[in-house]
């Protein structure tokens, strides 16, 4: 191309460009808030998940049958101490804390009758602190998580006091149910660092936890308004609940350490390797359940209840004759299951009654857990027969004055 062709098209291009500009300046565009849509890959998401919904199965447990057998059928049929209702631990594994908590409540109502329902969330939060702490101070070997022992109630409640239920649920304004499965992650995550940094400072490290705590349950009161004055939750204890955490003892049943002495509950959610239980021969440690609930005392007590003989929709917890028939049932069909993992620690719940029938004692039993509230004719309890206690439940939180024979004994064997 000549220098002519290209002056004329290089003029020409120029003037198109000046002619769209003007166009362009005089038009004035419009916009608009719209929903963001994506309407084929809406289309691509139902098809994904309808096509997942067709190859998910609900795995089918093997559950006893107790069709046309005569069980119990409502907690009315129970005699019963006080007891607050049942209250939902949500998604947490808190269960050793509600189920100490409603137990510490019937304490308040034998000792000195009064009408309390206490927050455990309160005592949840010391816990988390404390396990913190120790998490520091072993460098990292400790476990840190949302399990804990009965009797470690007692142990927060010395540290920390107690405060009513009213004035720290917890939860945030409209919660229904509580739910730590965030709030854990992001402690264990923290600690995990604090360990790979090796970054030990313990002041830190519990108010970064208590931070995290905050967020997810709020800050929990500092003291407690009675009759126009204030009093911290130590005084609470003490002076309102009326309370003395050294009044209570806990017991187990394990041939794994000599019988009338105070031995470690060796599980994991025994955090703090607590060797304070009182180990009593399994003939004693039923007799205890029996006669104490006859007497007026309820229990705090834990074991494992992921067994066949357990149906929620009706509450029963039976052992059934296939899985071991009941004239079998000892120390050693016990101390067996305990050692080959199936019977585990996997849950705390409150002893609140009894019933005396042909084949047997049955318990009535205040669940937390999600499993008790799907009882039927009512909801938040079980009725365990007393072969199910005697092969599946290993420790209890109890008041010394429930078992003074008992403890008498062990000053004996000393």
């Amino acid at each position: 191309m000549n220098y002519f062709l290209r002056t004329s098209s290089t003029i020409a291009i120029a003037g198109l460009f000046c002619i769209n500009v003007s166009a362009q300046t005089n038009r004035k565009d419009k916009a608009q808030f719209k929903s963001r849509t994506n309407d084929f890959y809406e289309q691509i998401k139902k098809g994904n998940e309808t096509f997942a919904e067709q190859k998910k199965t609900i795995p089918l447990a093997f559950r006893m049958d107790y069709s046309g057998m005569d069980v119990p059928k409502s907690a009315s049929e129970f005699k019963t101490v006080f007891s607050q209702k049942p209250e939902s631990q949500g998604e947490t594994g808190t269960c050793w804390c509600f189920s100490t908590t409603s137990f510490y409540e019937s304490e308040i109502k034998r000792l000195s009758n009064q009408d309390i329902a206490l927050s455990e969330l309160y005592t949840v939060y010391f816990e988390y602190l404390e396990k913190a702490k120790e998490f520091v101070r072993t460098r990292g070997t400790s476990l840190f998580d949302e399990g804990s022992e009965t009797g470690d109630v007692a142990k927060m409640m010395k540290l920390y006091g107690i405060v009513p239920l009213e004035t720290y649920t917890g939860l945030k304004v409209g919660q229904p149910f509580h739910n730590h499965k965030k709030m854990v992650e992001e402690m264990r995550n923290y600690l995990a660092y604090v360990k790979t940094s090796n970054q030990w400072n313990p002041e830190v490290v519990a108010a970064t936890i208590k931070s995290i705590m905050n967020f997810h349950i709020g800050e929990p009161p500092t003291s407690v308004t009675i009759a126009g004055k204030k009093i911290t939750p130590l005084e609470y204890l003490k002076t309102v609940a009326k309370l003395n955490p050294d009044d209570y003892v806990d017991v187990m049943s394990l041939m794994e350490s000599p019988y009338w002495t105070k031995a470690e509950y060796k599980v994991p959610d025994n955090w703090a390797h607590s060797a304070d239980y009182y180990n009593v021969p399994l003939d004693d440690f039923m007799s205890i359940i029996k006669k104490t609930i006859k007497n007026g005392y309820s229990i705090s007590i834990g074991g494992d209840v992921s067994e066949s003989g357990m149906d929620s929709k009706s509450g029963v917890a039976m052992i059934p004759t296939y899985d071991i028939p009941s004239a079998y049932i000892d120390e050693y069909s016990r101390q067996m299951r305990f050692s080959n993992g199936s019977t585990t620690d996997d849950h705390a719940m409150h002893l609140v009654g009894y019933l005396e029938r042909a084949d047997g004692t049955w318990f009535l039993i205040k669940d937390s857990g999600s499993g008790g509230q799907n009882n039927q004719s009512s909801p938040g309890y079980w009725y365990m027969h007393e072969d199910f206690v005697k092969l599946k439940m290993t420790t209890f939180t109890i008041h010394k004055d429930a078992i003074k024979e008992i403890l008498a004994k062990f000053q004996e064997k000393k």
